[in-house]
């Protein structure tokens, strides 16, 4: 990148940066609508960077470029043909997770018409945006939704609750205007993120996981938990199904495979064949 192009670009993210802290300095002065303080931004969500190396620079063009990732699965989903008939397409939505479903020799759900749409570092907002390419276009019967700890973990800037759950009632309406049947997953168990270390998630992930549980019961979708089943006294992972803390080993995805499986049964039984 040119030095110009290089001055530029840190230029737009050092505002950009500013107007988010500015924006998060008067949030926190100013009441919420019914009267609730809301909730104070950490700043490690918007402290600016000390420096930006050429690494640093070529990432935040690419991101720029394609901020929601839409060109990640373009081609796949070009190649793609339509589901046979009679058969139930089934898209896994979500973040690194749920593409790690699969790789390194962990079995994804062999011989079913299951469809991995997962993209590392994903928030809510970004999956949103792809949602009509990367699942309605494809033509499921269903889609498996896993999102949520990236915005917890602020990958594209600080993230309320309420917001996460703003973009996760979009993907389940979006669906379901579309006729297909809406798996709603619980967070994963999380006590750390190692990329951001110190904003210790479990309580956040609860009340997320709370309000996702209450919202698909009664919007017409199912409900996964995988937290219950694999969560520890802390909150997080055990290293066996978890070495990071984070993403799943393949003991890990050999717990939440049967309970993905599970729910796919249940709420494809309420769908008209």
């Amino acid at each position: 990148m040119r030095l110009a192009a290089r001055l530029v670009l840190a230029a737009t993210i050092a505002l950009a940066l500013a107007a988010s802290a500015k924006a998060g300095r008067q949030q926190s002065r100013s009441p919420a609508p019914d009267g609730v303080a809301p909730e104070a931004i950490d700043p490690r969500y918007i402290a600016a960077p000390t420096s930006l190396t050429s690494q640093d620079l070529a990432s935040l063009q690419n991101l720029l470029a394609d901020w929601a990732r839409l060109g990640r699965y373009r081609k796949d989903n070009a190649a793609l043909p339509p589901p046979l008939a009679g058969e139930r397409r089934v898209v896994f939505y979500g973040d690194s997770i749920t593409e790690g479903w699969g790789a390194d020799g962990v079995p994804f759900f062999p011989d079913k018409p299951y469809v991995n749409r997962g993209i590392s570092g994903q928030t809510t907002a970004q999956m949103l945006v792809r949602f009509r390419q990367d699942v309605i276009e494809l033509d499921p019967a269903a889609v498996v939704i896993l999102a949520g700890t990236n915005d917890l973990a602020g990958n594209t800037g600080y993230a309320t609750l309420a917001m996460i759950e703003d973009n996760l009632r979009s993907m389940t309406e979006l669906a379901q205007a579309h006729g297909i049947r809406v798996v709603l997953s619980s967070v994963l168990p999380v006590t750390d993120y190692p990329w951001r270390p110190g904003v210790r998630p479990a309580a956040k992930v609860r009340a997320l996981n709370a309000w996702l549980r209450d919202y698909a019961r009664t919007h017409d979708a199912t409900w996964l938990d995988y937290h219950a089943a694999m969560s520890n006294a802390e909150g997080g992972l055990d290293a066996r199904l978890a070495a990071d803390g984070v993403h799943p080993t393949p003991a890990g995805y050999a717990v939440m495979a049967p309970l993905a499986q599970a729910a796919l049964e249940e709420a494809l039984e309420k769908q008209n064949p």
